[in-house]
């Protein structure tokens, strides 16, 4: 323990991370004025990226809003970009920030219901390619109405629950949870059978995540940011992402027979005979003491189920404002009328919408140096099906070190600025290319509406520039939902799981969870990339 408050001071500076970890971040702040000064504000702009993407990476070191928002402070600082910019950039995705904060919260009120689909999903299938198959394909699916996140929150609550009853079962209340002794050698080794059945299920889960994340508006934050640049509705957005979003989806799901059915990259584990016994036991348990108040609950959790899916399908508001209604609806119906509990609700959510804040500082600095611009030239001087390819690879492999929100939100924000340019050069538009995108990203406004009000000559050009922009949006947002499986540093679901309480128990580590999501990086980012070449 520190014995002076000097000591204490340096102590409490990013917590618990490592100490090697803490330096560098003292040494990017040290550092970082010294070069404005010697080298300017370009490439200091540049480094700050590299410094950013770095926090993301150590994310398991510590969580990204301190050190990469001490960075951003910086930044704001040094002059690299203004409180303005940065008040502007957020105002401008105000709809991501509402999704965040309502949708998740809204979600978390229906876990009741998903944890009940879940648990008899597993009790009832016995098959485990059949079983892998449904966690896999509910997974995307409910990801794609609802949000990743809180479906891994809610698999993992299931995952941990039946682990904790084997787990006291086995060692008759003997040892702590993660612990072996007291066993006998009987249960120790069903014990490591179930670890690994359990590993390959939430590994399948998650990957379902981003298999059903990629195809809608609601999947993915970074889904509804470039929505909104793009003035794209739920329909319109699932319709324009699915001709890759749709051939990636068959090709994970086989994937998921293929690892399963020949037990490649650790998964093919079984679920014990006697472990079923005891987690079937207990499931009927707790059947026979649920009360009519509790099935009430489930019932009006899987109407809201109902209601949100027609309410996105039918884009009745904005996202975050549907999300809202759903938090009004179930804490009404379900009896949740206390305070602190529907505060709680919200607690899973806040920490990245903080996070997301501070990625918008970081694209304030970007578009002020317009440090992306060579970047963003070189590749837009590609053309046709090479273009396209080239922002897939690139969102994707950014994607895979660095969290794929922020990725995204840099490359729709340069794609942009560039397009914008590209309207202005069109002769007798008679409006700004801003002000065009303005009016096609307005709710209020359809495309067939707004293209029809400009004048005939100008009208071919425009249909031109905007399906083209069209593509490399599509491209942006398969590239950073797709190969970021790679590593849990890309996709927050990923991460959220290897930072659970449940990944020590099953002994799911960094590098176990690479290895697992291997075959599905490989096959998911080239049919991706395949996709992008053939369809769009």
């Amino acid at each position: 323990m520190p014995r002076t408050l000097p000591r204490a001071l340096l102590a409490n500076v990013l917590g618990n991370s490592p100490d090697w970890y803490k330096l560098t971040i003292l040494a990017f702040l040290v550092v970082n004025p010294i070069l404005l000064a010697v080298v300017g504000p370009f490439v200091t702009g540049w480094l700050l990226i590299g410094e950013f993407i770095f926090t993301l990476a150590m994310a398991l070191s510590c969580y990204p809003l301190p050190a990469g928002g001490l960075l951003a402070l910086e930044a704001v600082l040094m002059g690299l970009t203004t409180p303005q910019a940065l008040y502007n950039e957020t105002a401008h995705n105000f709809p991501v920030i509402l999704l965040l904060i309502f949708m998740v919260a809204g979600i978390y009120f229906m876990k009741d219901m998903l944890q009940y689909v879940f648990t008899k999903i597993l009790m009832k299938v016995r098959g485990k390619i059949a079983l892998s198959l449904l966690f896999c394909f509910a997974g995307a699916f409910l990801s794609a109405f609802l949000d990743a996140l809180t479906v891994t929150a809610v698999i993992i609550a299931v995952a941990y629950g039946f682990y904790e009853v084997y787990h006291r079962h086995a060692s008759a209340g003997k040892c702590r949870l993660g612990e072996d002794v007291g066993m006998g050698d009987a249960c120790r080794r069903d014990l490591a059978q179930f670890r690994g059945f359990l590993r390959n299920l939430m590994m399948h889960g998650a990957v379902g995540t981003a298999l059903g994340g990629v195809c809608t508006l609601v999947g993915e934050p970074q889904n509804l940011l470039i929505a909104h640049e793009m003035g794209w509705h739920f329909g319109e957005f699932f319709l324009k992402v699915a001709p890759v979003s749709m051939p990636v989806l068959v090709v994970g799901l086989a994937t998921t027979v293929l690892v399963e059915r020949f037990s490649l990259f650790g998964y093919g584990f079984k679920l014990p005979a006697e472990v079923r016994r005891v987690l079937a036991a207990e499931d009927a348990r707790r059947d026979a003491a649920m009360t009519q108040r509790q099935r009430a609950n489930l019932y009006v959790q899987g109407a809201a189920a109902v209601y949100l899916v027609a309410a996105l399908a039918l884009h009745l508001a904005e996202v975050g404002v549907i999300g809202l209604s759903i938090i009004i609806l179930l804490t009404a119906f379900c009896g949740v009328t206390e305070e602190h509990r529907i505060g709680h609700a919200f607690v899973e959510a806040l920490p990245f919408t903080a996070l997301l804040v501070v990625f918008f500082a970081i694209v304030a600095v970007i578009h002020d140096q317009h440090l992306f611009a060579p970047v963003t030239n070189f590749v837009l001087s590609l053309s046709g099906r090479t273009q396209t390819a080239a922002y897939y690879l690139a969102n994707g492999l950014l994607s895979m070190i660095s969290d794929n929100v922020f990725v995204a939100t840099v490359y729709i924000t340069e794609t942009k600025a560039h397009f914008v340019k590209l309207l202005d050069a069109v002769p007798g538009l008679g409006l700004s290319g801003s002000e065009l995108l303005a009016r096609l990203a307005d709710p209020a406004n359809s495309r067939d509406t707004v293209l029809a009000g400009l004048p005939e000559a100008a009208r071919p050009a425009v249909i031109a520039t905007l399906t083209h922009f069209d593509r490399l949006a599509v491209a942006i947002n398969t590239g950073t939902n797709i190969p970021s499986v790679a590593t849990p540093n890309g996709q927050a679901a990923f991460l959220f799981l290897l930072t659970s309480a449940l990944a020590p128990l099953i002994r799911l580590s960094y590098g176990e969870m690479v290895k697992q999501a291997l075959p599905y990086t490989i096959t998911m980012s080239l049919s991706g990339l395949a996709a992008v070449w053939l369809f769009l």
